[in-house]
C-alpha cells in the first residue's frame, strides 16, 4: 500500500455518523464510565509519570510558522510596597498551541473540503474553528492507557528517522510485552525520538525526519477502537512519508475520517523504564486539553498513574 491510497482507506475506516450527525468528540465517545472506573483500579503503587516536555525557549521547535514558548514576567515584586510587606509576581506565555506536548483537534488536518463527521472546511476561519475545535474535547481525555515500547522491542535507544512502523510491529510488541489492547484505550507508542532530542539538542535535525506510523496502521487503530493515540515523535507518522507525492496521509485519515485525537511530543522515557522494570504496561492515563475556544490544538501535561 502507498500513501496515495489514503482516500480509499479513509472511506473504509470512517466513523462519520457513528455517534450522530452533530458529534465532535470522535473516538473519545468510547471512554465510558465503565472504562474510567476500570482504569482507576490500575493505580496500585501510587507512581505518577509526567509525560509532558518542558515549555521553554530551548524546546524542539524548528517547524515553519512555529516557535518555542516565550515566557515573560510582568511583575517580579521589585518596587512593590504594600501594607504588611506582601509582594507578588505575575507572568505570561506567548506560544503556538502545538509547540510542545499537545493534542491535535479534528480541525487541525483535513482534505477534500470536509472535516471530521462531514463538517465543511469553512468552519475554520480567522476567528478559529466553529466545529471540531479542541474545546469539543474539553470533557477530558482520561482512561486506560497502554504503552507499546517499539524502540525497546527493537533494542535501540531510538528508531532511525524514516523508519516505518507497521501494524505487524505493533502486534509483535504487544505480544512480547503481554499487553492486551482493548476498545476505548489510549495508546502510547514509544519510538525513542524524544530521547534523541534530549540527548542531541538538535532541533533542526530532530524535525527534519522522524520514525513513525505507516498508513497500514490506520486500519489497525480503527479495528482496535482506540480512544486516543499519543507518541514521542513530533508528527505521529513517518517522515519522509511513504509517498512523497502525498502530505500527512495518516493525519488526514485519523483526524478527518476516524476522528481520533492525536498527541505528539510526549516524553515517555521514565514511564517506559518503569514499565520495563515491573512488566506492567497499563496505567490510568489523564490528559485533558485546555479549552481554548476555537483552537485546533492544545498544550497538555499528560499523567500516567500506576
Amino acid at each position: 500500500m502507498t500513501s496515495g491510497d489514503f482516500r480509499r482507506v479513509g472511506a473504509e475506516v470512517s466513523n462519520w455518523g457513528r455517534w450522530g450527525a452533530e458529534d465532535e468528540r470522535g473516538t473519545t465517545n468510547l471512554i465510558t464510565p465503565r472504562e474510567i472506573v476500570g482504569a482507576a483500579r490500575l493505580v496500585r503503587k501510587g507512581a505518577v509519570f509526567d509525560l509532558g516536555i518542558p515549555l521553554g525557549a530551548d524546546g524542539p521547535q524548528a517547524f515553519p510558522g512555529r516557535t518555542n514558548p516565550l515566557h515573560m514576567m510582568t511583575e517580579t515584586g521589585a518596587g512593590q510596597e504594600y501594607p504588611g510587606g506582601a509582594k507578588w509576581s505575575d507572568d505570561y506565555v506567548v506560544m503556538p498551541l502545538q509547540s510542545g506536548t499537545q493534542w491535535d483537534a479534528f480541525a487541525h488536518v483535513w482534505y477534500d473540503g470536509r472535516l471530521y463527521n462531514g463538517f465543511g472546511e469553512d468552519a475554520v476561519g480567522p476567528h478559529g474553528a466553529s466545529r471540531c475545535s479542541i474545546d469539543a474535547l474539553g470533557g477530558g481525555i482520561a482512561g486506560r492507557g497502554v504503552l507499546l515500547d517499539v524502540a525497546r522491542h527493537a533494542g535501540v535507544d531510538w528508531l532511525e528517522g524514516g523508519h516505518v512502523i507497521g501494524p505487524e510491529t505493533l502486534d509483535a510488541v504487544a505480544e512480547r510485552q503481554g499487553t492486551e489492547i482493548r476498545a476505548g484505550d489510549v495508546l502510547l507508542v514509544r519510538t525513542g525520538w524524544w530521547r534523541k532530542f534530549a540527548v542531541e539538542r538538535d532541533a533542526a535535525g530532530w524535525m527534519s525526519t522522524e520514525p513513525g506510523l505507516g498508513l497500514d496502521c490506520v486500519r489497525w487503530i480503527r479495528d482496535h477502537d482506540l480512544a486516543a493515540l499519543g507518541m514521542d515523535n513530533w508528527g505521529i507518522e513517518v517522515a519522509p512519508g511513504e509517498d512523497p507525492a502525498v502530505t500527512s496521509p495518516v493525519h488526514c485519515v485519523l483526524l478527518r475520517d476516524v476522528g481520533i485525537p492525536l498527541g505528539e511530543i510526549f516524553d515517555l522515557e521514565a514511564l517506559a523504564e518503569d514499565c520495563a522494570g515491573d512488566g506492567v504496561h497499563e496505567f490510568f492515563f489523564v490528559a485533558p486539553p485546555l479549552k481554548v475556544t476555537g483552537a485546533v490544538g492544545s498544550p497538555v501535561n499528560p499523567l500516567a498513574l500506576k
